[in-house]
């Protein structure tokens, strides 16, 4: 495979190839990210027998063919039938960038044409991609680098897992974060499928351990979410009192957090599923004394941890992140009151990939096209 590279970045002409193969297909429509219940319905409606969704199932998640032709138990005629509004889908990414640390950030170009971004962050045994959801995002949360580049349109299931499955590390993966660009709960339907397509007999099999997702709360559908899939939830919560948390995160004027974990109160998390609240640390806005005691109010009795992250800059912003010692305090305060908490390790800030560092305007960096937008 011939490769362009330049500093850290790399191009792959066969993913370059692909991606025009990609483009050349974009009249037809993606089997790889549908559910057993909706390959059913696309075999009905073309009068084929229903176990063909099944066998579809098989050859796209259990042996990743790439072509309908390949799908030999299928009758020639029935792949004909597919075959004339269908492909099975799935693309390379266009690019990827390497940290010092071992992050990587992978590019994928989406059926919008727009450009979205994937972080692959190994530590020891572990090996977790975070995917994106949305291109872009449209909560507005002032310390997002996302949000700042606007929202160029949802992914579908199957440009979601596809971020999973295309990488070359993806059989190593041990987790999957819905922490990327977006807001998944503002695309649910979709992030719900590749669910099921990751957790089902029928699709990858794995355990819903594996895969925790990221919200701001998005009260409407908060409870889908909790109520349809049994993946981990990770809720954003950055600061306990609302007035402060408005300021930075538009939202909480919509669904208040207090009414998130009010919601959540409803629901078991003292088997193995979990909750955690994200929390970055912003010097002077959100680490004293009083934001502890307000924490350990707001969360008093419900079962969950605390991850403290730190901010990483982004241009213009009035913020700055705790020093590291103060972190740890922090910490330790919230740990005494009951409140299992941690700091999470930042990788990958040299290439822009750690937390709130995703953009769409990234893709301009890459010499790839600008991003489009509704």
């Amino acid at each position: 495979m011939q490769e362009v590279t330049s500093s850290t970045l790399v191009f792959s002409t066969e993913a370059l190839t692909r991606g025009l193969f990609y483009l050349w297909r974009m009249d037809r429509k993606w089997l790889y990210g549908l559910t057993l219940r909706q390959l059913s319905e696309t075999v009905a409606s073309l009068g084929l027998p229903a176990f063909t969704a099944r066998q579809i199932a098989s050859w796209i998640y259990n042996k990743g063919v790439a072509q309908i032709e390949a799908m030999t138990d299928i009758s020639l005629r029935g792949r004909e039938l597919l075959g004339r509004d269908h492909c099975v889908g799935r693309t390379a990414p266009s690019a990827v960038e390497t940290s010092v640390d071992g992050t990587k950030k992978y590019l994928f170009r989406t059926s919008g044409g727009n450009h979205i971004e994937t972080a692959y962050i190994t530590d020891g045994d572990r090996a977790t991609l975070c995917v994106s959801s949305q291109c872009g995002c449209r909560m507005g949360c002032r310390f997002c680098m996302t949000a700042r580049g606007g929202f160029g349109g949802n992914l579908s299931a199957g440009e979601i897992l596809n971020q999973i499955r295309s990488i070359p590390e993806s059989d190593a993966l041990t987790n999957v974060v819905y922490m990327g660009m977006g807001e998944p709960l503002d695309n649910l339907d979709a992030v719900l499928a590749s669910l099921e397509v990751l957790t089902s007999d029928w699709g990858y099999g794995w355990s819903p351990t594996r895969i925790t997702v990221s919200t701001i709360g998005v009260l409407p559908v908060l409870n889908r979410l909790l109520d349809d899939s049994r993946a981990h939830v990770a809720v954003s919560l950055h600061n306990p009192f609302p007035d402060q948390r408005a300021s930075v995160m538009p939202v909480e004027k919509v669904w208040p957090v207090a009414e998130v974990v009010r919601l959540l109160r409803r629901y078991d998390f003292s088997h193995q599923r979990r909750i955690s609240f994200e929390y970055i640390m912003f010097e002077g806005f959100n680490d004293s004394p009083a934001h502890i005691r307000e924490l350990a109010r707001l969360l008093d009795g419900l079962k969950c941890r605390i991850n403290l992250i730190r901010f990483h800059a982004i241009p213009d912003s009035p913020f700055v992140s705790p020093s590291p010692e103060r972190m740890v305090a922090f910490r330790d305060a919230l740990t005494a009151k009951g409140i299992i908490t941690t700091i999470r390790a930042s990788c990958g800030e040299d290439i822009r990939a750690a937390c709130g560092l995703l953009s769409i305007r990234q893709a301009v960096g890459y010499g790839l096209s600008a991003p489009n937008r509704p």
